[in-house]
């Protein structure tokens, strides 16, 4: 595994059961992945799409991306550039999906100590969560490292891709 550089970004706080319909709404299947996306969390924060920044980084309560084994709601945050997920648990679906689609998901039991715009540094293959206002580090489950190679050439297809283009011997 190559090495993973830290993700950094600003906090984006969301509560309880945010569900995998608020993250890509059935109104937009039909649309484009980019028209889909500034919809993204529409219900609970309006704001969120238009004002994420590439690398920002979600920090929610219990079972996000609870609901319907939508993929795309994977897709819409990696779509606008969300760095990474923290989160207390997630739906089973919602996490393997965001892995699937080289988004970092890490469980995160102290999300309610993050407040919302508080930079925030990540080490997913190490487990380690800094708040870079307050000094304050966490540590957590990392992502293993094969799945974090996954992660890292973007998802489950890039991945295979990659890996299926090198010659046999290399494949291992």
């Amino acid at each position: 595994m190559s090495p993973v550089a830290p993700l950094a970004g600003r906090a984006w706080l969301f509560g309880d059961d945010i569900d995998t319909d608020v993250m890509a709404p059935g109104l937009y299947f039909k649309a484009p992945l980019e028209e889909m996306a500034r919809h993204c969390l529409e219900a609970v924060d309006p704001a969120f799409a238009a004002s994420v920044r590439p690398g920002d980084i979600i920090v929610a309560g219990r079972r996000f991306g609870v609901g319907s084994a939508r993929e795309q709601a994977a897709m819409v945050l990696v779509q606008l550039g969300v760095g990474a997920v923290l989160a207390q648990s997630f739906g089973r679906i919602f996490y393997r999906n965001a892995l699937n689609f080289g988004l970092p998901a890490l469980f995160f039991p102290a999300a309610g100590e993050i407040l919302a715009g508080q930079q925030l540094e990540v080490e997913p293959v190490a487990g380690l969560v800094r708040n870079l206002d307050t000094g304050r580090e966490y540590r957590v489950n990392g992502i293993p490292a094969h799945l974090m190679d996954m992660v890292a050439a973007g998802g489950l297809v890039p991945f295979l891709r990659q890996r299926l283009s090198r010659p046999p011997a290399e494949q291992a």
